[in-house]
């Protein structure tokens, strides 16, 4: 991605087109499954007519991100990152778990560094606007998830200078 300012629309279209592989590969573990673990409840199947990620369905298995192995992770992340951005005015839940999910310390295995050089570019670009973009309501939780990873000398990624 350029330096120069891209427009929401640019960064969502960005984000899908980084993201298609992922998009399109099913989840070993789904957000419904994961808020159930996170709840002590058997956890539920992949089912693809529950399991779309809409904004409700975001909404109500949003801490299930917690949860979700690299895979999973990144197939969910672009919806993930496409509602934060059209919500980013909002004090919203969703929101503050895709950010957590953004930060270190980094699981075992990876979901961080399982990353792709263009998708850790495009999260940058992301967190960016939610940092720094007047209308943001996540814009301290933002720069900090950013000083902890995702810039030149971040607190706690190794090997970034």
């Amino acid at each position: 991605m350029s330096n120069d300012p891209v427009t929401r629309d640019e960064l969502i279209k960005e984000i899908r087109s980084v993201f298609s592989t992922d998009l399109v590969a099913l989840p070993a573990r789904t957000l419904r499954a994961g808020n159930a673990y996170d709840e002590h409840l058997p956890e539920p199947p992949f089912d693809p007519k529950m399991d779309i990620p809409t904004e409700d369905y975001l909404e109500k298995y949003h801490w299930g991100v917690c949860h979700l192995d690299p895979l999973s992770w990144r197939h969910y992340l672009p919806a993930l990152l496409e509602y934060s951005l059209k919500n980013m005015a909002e004090d919203d839940m969703t929101i503050e778990a895709t950010l957590r999910s953004l930060r270190p310390p980094d699981r075992t295995p990876p979901r961080l560094a399982s990353l792709s050089g263009a998708q850790e570019a495009v999260i940058a670009s992301f967190l960016e606007t939610l940092a720094f973009d007047a209308h943001s309501a996540h814009q301290d939780f933002a720069r900090q998830v950013l000083e902890e990873w995702w810039i030149p000398g971040a607190l706690y990624r190794p090997g970034i200078t």
